[in-house]
């Protein structure tokens, strides 16, 4: 049973773990700098704020992922413009949850929850290159293909080839929770 919810406070722990715990190797495969992490103490602070925040004022949104009733990954916007669009990230954090095809489906159900929510025109997606499993899971639901260029994608990220990935709201209703 796969299910799609709001970050609540009982997750900020298992966020936070996944980012500190995770092994170097694992971190750049994603296209993510280690030395650029924010401190433990930081990840708490940033994903309270998130808790307390109006939604038509927060900066980034979670929706945790769930396989039979246990968290297993988060699904984030950051940064969010507001009725206009946001940035979307994918983390799925135990390995015995990849390459199953859980991302898909859970992606498929976060969809809605973001262009509702977030009243979005468009939802965007730009995972390392070298990262096959997010952008096969974003050609799988239907994104839109835009382009491959060279950037420092966010705030953890070392400059990386980025693949481009678009969802509008026409399409975007298409999906169901």
């Amino acid at each position: 049973m796969l299910a799609v919810r709001e970050l609540q406070t009982s997750d900020i722990s298992h966020i936070v773990a996944y980012w500190t715990t995770a092994e170097k190797r694992f971190l750049e495969g994603m296209g993510v700098d280690p030395d650029k992490l924010p401190s433990p103490d930081d990840f708490v602070q940033m994903l309270q704020a998130q808790l307390t925040t109006p939604l038509e004022h927060k900066n980034a949104w979670c929706i945790i992922w769930e396989v039979d009733g246990q968290a297993v990954g988060h699904c984030n916007t950051n940064p969010i413009e507001f009725g206009c669009q946001a940035t979307m990230h994918l983390h799925m954090w135990k390995p015995t949850t990849r390459r199953k095809g859980l991302g898909t489906a859970l992606v498929s159900k976060t969809i809605p929850l973001f262009f509702e929510h977030l009243q979005l025109q468009k939802l965007i997606c730009e995972p390392y290159a070298l990262n096959i499993a997010p952008n096969k899971t974003l050609e799988k639901v239907g994104f839109d293909f835009i382009k491959e260029y060279t950037t420092i994608p966010g705030s953890f990220s070392f400059e990386q080839p980025v693949k481009r990935w678009e969802m509008s709201r026409e399409r975007s209703a298409l999906f169901g929770r």
